[in-house]
């Protein structure tokens, strides 16, 4: 039986870092991307003071879902290599105060963007927290290998929200992003599980490398990332995006799958090789989700300026 590590029983005084690692900035930051894309793609303009206060919501939100799944998870934080020096499992930051700061940046999003922008983009935003914080983190996550799967749709709101604040409804274009995050999600994370699964493996979360091996989490990486390239080219197919973008779709998520490929064929040859496929697949998934979104960006500014059609 494994015994993880417990968070420092009298933790230091926390200071503003703290706080702010417990918002998963990394993370975030692909957050506001994503969101601010949606909402710059959307076929209006929306006020810059609603369009930051909207961006600032989506970041609260967020910041408030990570510092909450911090907290639910702090024993399990404790006993994985990766997330050991978070403010939690190195002691410098009380349960509480993660929890309650995790509640007051949700809470505080959400009504904001009700009340400033509009009560659409705040229940979609609301559903994104909990579906991060209650249904992925306390349920999916520790119980089913598909938890990645499943729980993809939590990081897949924001372009839809940002959509929605600009906009005020929900699409065929918006619906189309979400998908394209949500299908992103599991080659981009197992490619993650696949160099730290015996992180996982010590504190038991059923990640699929961890449950079914990691021949078949290969084969299900190559396989979303297939059902990924179509998918990247329906907003040029269905009119919503210009040549440019759909261009840059195509060529990015050729190499995607590309790399994808490499990672599927790839069987297992030690543990120091530092440029194996996985490796190289995660991080230019995370590169990959920037550059597409700011293609769908510049290809709507293209349209407006009357340089493309």
């Amino acid at each position: 039986m494994t015994t993880l590590s417990a968070p420092a029983a009298h933790p230091l005084p926390a200071d503003w870092r703290d706080f702010f690692a417990l918002t998963k900035p990394r993370v975030m930051s692909l957050v506001i991307f994503t969101g601010l894309c949606g909402m710059l793609a959307a076929p209006v303009a929306i006020q810059p003071v609603l369009g930051f206060t909207a961006i600032l919501c989506i970041a609260m939100g967020a910041g408030g879902a990570a510092a909450l799944n911090q907290w639910w998870e702090a024993d399990l934080d404790a006993g994985m290599k990766r997330t050991a020096a978070r403010p939690l499992p190195a002691g410098r930051m009380d349960r509480t105060s993660a929890r309650d700061f995790g509640f007051l940046l949700s809470g505080a999003s959400v009504f904001l963007m009700a009340f400033a922008v509009g009560w659409l983009a705040a229940a979609i935003l609301a559903v994104s927290i909990v579906y991060y914080a209650v249904v992925y983190t306390i349920w999916l996550k520790p119980r089913t290998p598909q938890n990645i799967v499943i729980g993809g749709g939590a990081g897949a709101f924001p372009p839809m929200i940002g959509w929605v604040a600009a906009t005020g409804d929900i699409t065929l274009i918006p619906v189309v992003l979400f998908a394209i995050i949500f299908f992103w999600t599991p080659p981009h994370f197992w490619a993650l599980a696949l160099f730290v699964q015996s992180d996982y493996a010590k504190v038991g979360i059923p990640m699929l490398p961890v449950v079914a091996g990691e021949a078949a989490t290969r084969r299900q990486i190559l396989l979303y990332s297939l059902l990924l390239l179509p998918l990247t080219l329906v907003p040029w197919w269905i009119g919503g995006a210009g040549t440019v973008y759909g261009i840059c779709a195509g060529l990015l998520s050729s190499l995607f799958v590309a790399l994808a490929i490499r990672v599927g064929l790839r069987r297992r040859t030690g543990e120091d090789d530092a440029m194996k496929p996985e490796k190289q697949l995660f991080a230019y998934s995370v590169l990959y989700l920037f550059v597409l979104f700011a293609a769908l960006v510049a290809d709507r500014w293209l349209v407006v300026q009357g340089i493309t059609s």
